[in-house]
């Protein structure tokens, strides 16, 4: 490729990737009838009308879904940081063929869609009483996102050096606690990493929300879009500015762990 062409390509990629967000922002400050004669128009002047109309709905549908997803967002992903820290710590140092089969295990998990497996799930939540709970989602994401977080977490351990570990068992330190005090506080990169990816993917889920709290009992701010959307299809205005204010937790949340997020990507990487 030409040198020239380079930063082309790059001006044009950025833009393509920008154009969604610029239509949301342009459009959350433009009231209804202006947004439909011109979508990709700046919004001149700028409203706060459709902000208002969402954040002071009768059925506070906004308010509901944003308890909702930061109540199984946050339970989500300290469960799973937690539970793959120490799985993942476990078959890094573990050796023999019993770890590297449950990692094959693990890793074929990934692979399997979950609109797949959401039949039985149901039926498996449905027994256990926890069907349209807020404690069912958070089973569910625990369950189905643990490979991830164990197949991140493995690959950094691996870059510890296993001498502290064994200086702190000479001190006398146990198992348990050379983990917490020792291994944990180096997994700060890799646990931003999980935090991010699964807080991220946890935040925007749309399809275990929706059949697992159902559409009548319950929403996150995913389910509230589409539900705001169903209740006003000529309110797009509104919908936009549900959209926005749906993305602006996860965005700060995202700003507050970035840097250390290609730390713990590539930490695995550059460390022999």
């Amino acid at each position: 490729m030409h040198t020239w062409l380079r930063p082309l390509v790059a001006v044009l990629v950025t833009a393509l990737f920008f154009l969604p967000l610029y239509l949301v922002l342009a459009n959350v400050f433009k009231p209804g009838d202006a947004i439909n004669a011109s979508p990709a128009s700046l919004p001149i002047p700028a409203s706060l009308d459709n902000l208002t109309t969402v954040l002071t709905r009768p059925d506070r549908l906004f308010w509901y879904g944003l308890i909702n997803s930061t109540e199984i967002t946050a339970i989500s992903v300290i469960v799973l940081t937690v539970v793959s820290a120490m799985l993942g710590h476990y078959l890094a140092r573990t050796p023999g063929p019993l770890s590297k089969i449950v990692m094959v295990g693990l890793l074929c998990g990934l692979m399997v869609p979950p609109a797949v497996i959401m039949t039985p799930i149901t039926e498996v939540l449905r027994t256990l009483g926890l069907m349209g709970t807020v404690p069912g989602v958070v089973v569910i994401n625990a369950g189905y996102y643990v490979p991830f977080g164990v197949f991140v977490f493995t690959g950094f351990i691996k870059t510890v050096p296993i001498e502290l570990e064994e200086a702190a068992a000479l001190d006398g330190a146990s198992r348990l606690r050379i983990f917490w005090q020792v291994v944990f506080p180096l997994l700060r990169p890799a646990a931003a990493s999980v935090l991010i990816f699964l807080g991220t993917w946890i935040w925007n889920d749309f399809l275990s929300p929706l059949i697992i709290l159902g559409p009548a009992s319950g929403t996150t701010v995913t389910v509230g879009v589409y539900r705001a959307i169903g209740e006003h299809q000529s309110d797009y205005g509104a919908v936009f500015a549900f959209m926005f204010l749906a993305s602006i937790p996860i965005l700060c949340f995202y700003l507050a762990f970035q840097k250390h997020f290609v730390k713990g990507l590539t930490g695995g990487a550059t460390k022999g």
